[in-house]
């Protein structure tokens, strides 16, 4: 080998290999982007499929002009509402012309033959003269917005004017595209409601991670927070609790009368606003269990005929929706024949789970079910219950999810599951034939302690979740029959609150490690790197701050302080 070319070698090894730690070709064969350091400001969450650096930056001024494909001009209204509080400059949005000029422009270019891209990736194309993001579809070039305001000072996400900063975005060629079809997040707004401006914000914020699902837990035992026109009792009572317990004290209740609920106008707003950042909002309606604010309401519903009252303590109740009552089978399809003309979703969240059966074995109405449809016992009961609801949806063009509890006794024959006691339950659902949705409590349940010095946390409902564990997700389960992985749709994070009273402890406990699973469901598995993850984490951060995000420092998991 002569000198001259081991020198070369020498000096690929020492500059570029560091940063190539962690590396694994792409999947079509191209090869990925570069390690975050050796990207300079290109520190993009989730990361993309490519990224190339280029020479020069693009730099937006007063003059920089929004251009867009035609009828893509809200995208441009979009982009325009996110730059001009920081910048100050009211950027015009044209459509685009053949004879346009790209000087000085951010090109949002619709592509139909960009098929490659699939529905929701995107290229994005920044040099001195133009940044051009080009997709597919819509949605694509949403994202490719996202990953412009990431290249972008974190300055960028301020609501006042900012001086003083050079508003550049790097020179950088993008490919990008999701891996899961399925990207999402979870609220629980039984436990603890929380105000439509926050779960706007929790929305933009999920928009911001190119997640692409809210599911809304909307019904617990402990309140009923969606308005039913026919049956307001369930708002008038159901929505009401007279007592809470300590977040630090879990048996003892704090005597305050707690309640809400979202009114029909307030869900149409957020679903409308949802939609406008494409993602879609699922509703949970739980049944037959968890329904103790509704049997407060309607007692006639239960198996005992109450007196119930809206759940105080936290847990699992044994009065539920009576299975063997016609009366219920006919509440709960008014309920979701509700729902469905306030949420377009093709999916509704039907709960199933932790339902015991201790009233059905001594109620006369559920073994007189049992008899009359032939089945075995409760579990069978169960699914008796749930495919009944299922067929009332399908005919309404809509499918049900349920969390895996729905497979005891039988699984109704279209549902899609949502894994959550573990990875068992999605794997054998999806070795049925039917789709799964993994969330499973080891990695996806952020209201789980982010640390084990337990006197530095808010208090929590237990267990410890890390973001590395979070990080290491893989929603496709070892052993999963080739021909059956398309059957996992994506995963999602759960955040369940019965200890977390407010808006900025929900952001806590969900923030960072809601930007762990945002990169677990979008990035391709052979690009994921924990260590290169922390490495563009901090750029991402500082956007979260500048929006206000109530963020949990990241650390080793030992400790932290108290926000």
């Amino acid at each position: 080998m002569k000198t001259f070319d081991c020198i070369l070698i020498m000096v690929f090894l020492l500059v570029y290999a560091p940063g190539m730690r962690g590396q694994a070709p792409g999947h079509n064969g191209h090869t990925p982007g570069l390690r975050a350091e050796k990207n300079g400001d290109v520190n993009i969450i989730p990361r993309p499929l490519e990224v190339r650096m280029t020479d020069g930056a693009f730099e937006l001024t007063p003059a920089t002009r929004i251009l867009v494909s035609p009828d893509m001009e809200q995208l441009g209204m979009y982009l325009q509402a996110l730059l001009e509080p920081s910048t100050g400059f009211m950027l015009s949005v044209d459509v685009l012309q053949d004879e346009s000029s790209l000087e000085n422009a951010i090109v949002l270019n619709l592509d139909y033959g960009g098929q490659q891209h699939g529905e929701e990736g995107y290229a994005l194309s920044s040099s001195p003269d133009a940044v051009v993001i080009t997709a597919a579809a819509p949605a694509g070039l949403f994202y490719g917005i996202q990953t412009l305001r990431q290249l972008l000072p974190p300055q960028v996400e301020e609501r006042q004017v900012v001086t003083g900063v050079s508003w550049e975005v790097p020179g950088v060629e993008i490919t990008d595209r999701p891996r899961f079809g399925w990207r999402g997040m979870h609220l629980d707004v039984s436990r603890h409601m929380f105000p439509v401006e926050f779960v706007k914000k929790y929305i933009d914020l999920l928009a911001m991670h190119k997640m692409n699902t809210f599911h809304w837990h909307l019904t617990d035992d402990q309140g009923w927070r969606i308005e039913i026109k026919k049956y307001p009792r369930l708002t008038e009572v159901g929505s009401q609790r007279a007592a809470t317990p300590f977040p630090s004290d879990r048996n003892t209740l704090d005597g305050k009368p707690y309640g809400g609920y979202y009114t029909r106008d307030q869900i149409r707003e957020v679903v409308a606003y949802a939609q406008e950042r494409f993602i879609t909002v699922v509703p949970e309606i739980e049944m037959p269990g968890h329904a103790v604010a509704a049997l407060a309401s309607y007692p006639e519903l239960g198996c005992t005929g109450g007196p119930y009252e809206v759940r105080q303590f936290w847990g699992i109740a044994d009065d539920v929706f009576c299975a063997g009552n016609e009366k219920v089978y006919g509440f709960l399809e008014d309920v979701l024949t509700e729902v469905m003309e306030l949420f377009p979703s093709e999916i509704i969240h039907i709960g199933g789970d932790e339902c015991p059966k201790v009233r059905w074995e001594e109620c006369e109405k559920c073994q007189a079910m049992i008899r009359r449809e032939g089945l075995a016992d409760e579990h069978e009961l169960q699914s008796y219950f749930v495919t009944r609801m299922e067929k009332f949806l399908n005919s309404h063009g809509r499918k049900i999810i349920g969390w895996d509890e729905i497979l005891e006794g039988g699984l109704a024959p279209n549902a899609t599951v949502m894994s959550w006691r573990g990875m068992e339950g999605g794997m054998e659902a999806a070795a049925m034939g039917h789709d799964v949705v993994m969330s499973p409590t080891s990695h996806c349940y952020l209201d789980y302690y982010q640390s084990q010095n337990l006197e530095e946390e808010p208090p929590a409902i237990g267990g410890f979740l890390p973001m590395e564990k979070v990080y290491s997700l893989e929603p496709v389960p070892e052993g999963l029959a080739g021909d059956k992985v398309h059957h996992i749709l994506g995963a999602q994070g759960n955040l369940w609150t019965e200890y977390i009273p407010t808006a900025s402890q929900a952001e806590y406990m969900a923030f960072p490690r809601a930007c762990a699973i945002a990169e677990v469901v979008w990035t391709q598995a052979e690009l994921k790197d924990y260590e290169d993850f922390l490495d563009r984490l901090p750029s991402l951060l500082q956007h979260l701050k500048a929006l206000g995000v109530n963020y949990r420092p990241p650390d080793d998991g030992s400790s932290t302080k108290k926000q």
